[in-house]
């Protein structure tokens, strides 16, 4: 087999993989959604007694993500839990320098893009529910004109995937408090350092309800049957 056709069909089988999803979700809508088993909850703070129908039970208490102002590729200011509220996220980070990690991981955000873009054939199409966001590890010299020209090189769609920008020590923070990555201490300061590869899957409340691999395409293409199961979990709620 030709070099080629090996890349074509690598491709074709990815394309395969990431069409599921939606596939998914239309056979997914016939079923009842108390059939479904939704991604579990991360993070857990506390747990607190409750009384239930004049029982006391144990009620979890998850950790909810709080607040980061960024700035996007096309200079635009956003936070995550304000621009961002009712959606979806999808959180990772990368730098635009980077030659080994980032590539792959930012090629498998793409491909999670494209999954979910827009389809005229369902109503609301899923792409106004979920939002893309790689956030820069190395904010000094990764400048709005280099997000712009990075997010253009891996075809991002502007208005669903934002590659942000921000002050170093508050993404740092967000990083390791908030997202709760395993990346060793620090404070964010010059000498500080955090490169994780991961995927973290944000609910519309902002709860974390997913850790994915981000180079590996098998738990990629979980993320994506994830992100529908949210979906319809945001649609039940609506009712």
């Amino acid at each position: 087999m030709s070099k080629n056709n090996f890349g074509n069909r690598f491709l074709l089988g990815l394309a395969v993989a990431f069409v599921l999803p939606l596939s998914f979700y239309m056979i997914a809508r016939v079923l009842s959604k108390d059939k479904i088993h939704l991604p579990g909850h991360y993070g857990v703070e506390r747990v607190e007694n409750a009384t239930v129908d004049g029982k006391q039970v144990a009620d979890t208490i998850y950790h909810k993500v709080g607040d980061l102002d960024l700035t996007n590729q096309l200079g635009d200011n956003f936070s995550l839990n304000g621009t961002l509220d009712g959606r979806i996220v999808v959180v990772n980070f990368f730098f635009t320098t980077c030659p080994t990690v980032c590539p792959k991981l930012i090629g498998n955000t793409w491909l999670l893009q494209r999954a979910f873009r827009r389809n005229p054939k369902i109503e609301n199409g899923l792409d106004n529910s979920v939002h893309f966001v790689s956030i820069t590890v190395d904010p000094e010299h990764d400048t709005i004109q280099a997000l712009r020209a990075y997010a253009d090189r891996y075809k991002a769609d502007h208005d669903h995937w934002w590659f942000a920008t921000g002050d170093k020590k508050a993404i740092y923070d967000f990083a390791r408090n908030e997202l709760k990555l395993v990346t060793g201490p620090g404070d964010g300061g010059a000498d500080d350092f955090i490169h994780s590869q991961k995927l973290v899957l944000i609910d519309a409340k902002r709860y974390i309800r997913g850790y994915y691999d981000g180079l590996d395409t098998a738990d990629v293409k979980r993320c994506a049957d994830d992100i529908v199961l949210l979906t319809m979990e945001k649609e039940k709620k609506r009712k």
